[in-house]
């Protein structure tokens, strides 16, 4: 039975979408094929299958797969920050938006547990290759929001004024960084939404005046 005009139309569509809108589907499809493998491994021809297109559309968007790398990266962290943003909005307390985004940066993991592995695979690589860069970059905008908010935090009075604010916004991460290891050890990404109540607590009370 030969297509019909109608699934030919579909075809076409899929290879001309406009350049943001195929940028972030190929963002989606890389984070979800990096949940299920090795990101090394992830192939053009796998991101394109995935995404019901041919390399070539692939190509018309991206010079090669580091380039989509990249904007995976680049996809991963405006969508980080923006959830983190919209979590933390409307609430005065500096602690109590620490805690918003230590959630919030948890359920967007849990979402997508492609990231995590994306962001690993990146660093492990050898090199100064774009995609590394950019995650080094996410990291340090990252790490100074957090920091931002545990000085805010001293000057409410909810922080201890003693506390090494570099040191604590690294833990703040690594808190998070070890939640995720842990699933992934576990091959259950919802171990990490289950234990991060229990795990900010611990980290509030080493922050707590």
């Amino acid at each position: 039975m030969s297509p019909s005009n109608n699934e030919h139309e579909s075809v076409r569509s899929r290879q001309y979408l406009p350049s943001e809108e195929r940028r972030d589907e190929t963002a989606r499809a890389v984070v979800d094929l990096a949940g299920e493998q090795n990101p090394n491994g992830i192939s053009t021809k796998a991101i394109a299958e995935k995404m019901g297109v041919t390399q070539g559309a692939l190509f018309r968007h991206f010079p090669n797969k580091e380039a989509i790398f990249a904007g995976v990266i680049q996809w991963v962290a405006r969508r980080l920050m923006k959830r983190i943003d919209s979590a933390i909005r409307g609430i005065d307390s500096p602690t109590a938006k620490l805690e918003a985004m230590f959630h919030a940066h948890v359920g967007f993991v849990t979402d997508h547990p492609g990231v995590p592995r994306m962001v690993f695979g990146e660093l492990q690589h050898h090199g100064d290759r774009l995609p590394k860069r950019m995650v080094r970059e996410l990291v340090g905008r990252y790490t100074d929001k957090v920091a931002g908010l545990l000085r805010d935090g001293q000057q409410a009075g909810e922080v201890d004024a003693t506390v090494d604010v570099e040191a604590a916004a690294s833990l703040f991460i690594g808190t998070i960084q070890g939640l995720v290891m842990q699933s992934l050890i576990a091959g259950d990404p919802v171990l990490v939404r289950e234990r991060a109540s229990g795990a900010f607590a611990i980290y509030r009370r080493g922050i707590e005046p």
